[in-house]
């Protein structure tokens, strides 16, 4: 099993033997980590509930967990799931990695498709699964959204749409996604949707592929599931809870599965999960300073904001030698966007995380700056 070396991992060597300017305090934009601190409350709950450790958590989750899940998908999609349609997970990375394996086991020529650039777990997961991929183009002339052909799409056994999008922060409307939903209904295959940039956005909700099911009739959610994550919308990727929803027979299976996989939440990670999932307050306070870094991105760098995510998805011409050149001159890193993509995919665009506070966004922005106007 050979697997594609890790982005980060390549812009390490990618950068190696360059020297930094000393006199400029290390900066990087690479990696999508908030950088604000965790809400006190969700901090209090996690300090109060640790003397739970000394008990083995549930693989399926505990049931105030599952409630303030469901809560927060009725509260925000206006979606009600029945406690069979949802499944409390240890984030959401290892479900990418995992759920492909589960679902693609018994096809003998399994075939998988998901969007070009992408995140890198995506194509893991079609490794470990021995399964053919199919990348889904996105370019900019169609709004970096998937780029649909159905002859290709009815060969297909999984499909992973990743709408608000990473690295591109492009925003599918729900339109988009009943199209995607009719797709799936018309030629069987299983459509993930990985929601986990959802609560990050400028002004619109960005819609769910649950939303989509119910618009076209599929009320069960065959085929159908979502997945999101508290990483982003609490600032707490050390918390690890996540879920996948949707098609309660799909999940009745995998549930089964996870039972062998060993990636049970700790119980005092659940409470704190569970009292995050259950506030929106401090939600719209992390998306208020997302909002006033891409402001000081459309000051410094004349870019519209993105729609959703804390990303910017900008083309530099040369994203190999933009990187090195930010990092030789302004002691700044940056995730060149061909390490996302393949075939050509991403080259000559970098993304770049917004994910600190204000005044330190406002710095690595103008170096940013400085640095691109003397290469343009």
């Amino acid at each position: 099993m050979r697997f594609e070396t890790y982005p980060f991992e390549k812009l390490t060597r990618l950068l190696e033997g360059i020297t930094p300017p000393a006199e400029l305090a290390p900066m990087a934009l690479t990696i999508g980590e908030p950088q604000f601190p965790t809400p006190q409350f969700i901090l209090d709950e996690f300090a109060a509930r640790a003397g739970e450790l000394r008990y083995y958590p549930k693989s399926g989750g505990e049931e105030f967990l599952h409630t303030a899940q469901r809560a927060f998908v009725a509260r925000r999609f206006g979606v009600t799931l029945s406690k069979d349609q949802l499944i409390p997970t240890f984030g959401t990375r290892e479900v990418l990695f995992n759920l492909p394996q589960y679902l693609l086991f018994d096809k003998t020529y399994p075939v998988m498709a998901f969007p070009n650039p992408f995140y890198q777990i995506y194509e893991g997961a079609a490794i470990a699964s021995r399964a053919r991929i199919i990348h889904l183009p996105l370019l900019p002339e169609s709004g970096f959204k998937p780029v649909i052909d159905e002859h290709e799409l009815a060969a297909c056994d999984l499909v992973i749409l990743n709408s608000p999008s990473n690295p591109t922060a492009a925003v599918m409307t729900l339109d988009e996604l009943c199209e995607w939903a009719r797709l799936s209904a018309k030629y069987g295959f299983i459509l993930i949707n990985d929601e986990c940039y959802s609560e990050i956005y400028s002004t619109t909700p960005p819609p769910s592929l649950l939303e989509a099911a119910k618009a076209i009739g599929n009320d069960r959610f065959e085929n159908i599931l979502v997945l999101n994550s508290i990483s982003k919308r609490s600032n707490a990727p050390g918390l690890r809870s996540g879920f996948v929803a949707g098609d309660a027979s799909i999940l009745a299976g995998y549930r089964q599965y996870r039972t062998y996989v060993g990636a049970a939440i700790p119980l005092p990670l659940q409470h704190a999960a569970a009292v995050a999932w259950s506030d929106e307050s401090h939600v719209a306070k992390a998306r208020e300073a997302y909002r006033e870094n891409f402001v000081i991105a459309e000051e410094i760098l004349g870019v519209a904001p993105s729609l959703a995510t804390f990303y910017l998805w900008l083309f530099v011409n040369d994203d190999l030698e933009a990187a090195k050149k930010l990092y030789q001159e302004a002691n700044l890193k940056v995730l060149p966007g061909s390490f996302l993509g393949r075939n050509k995919a991403g080259e000559g665009y970098v993304r770049l995380a917004l994910v600190y506070e204000p005044a330190r966004t406002r710095e690595a922005l103008t170096r940013f700056a400085s640095v691109m106007k003397g290469i343009a």
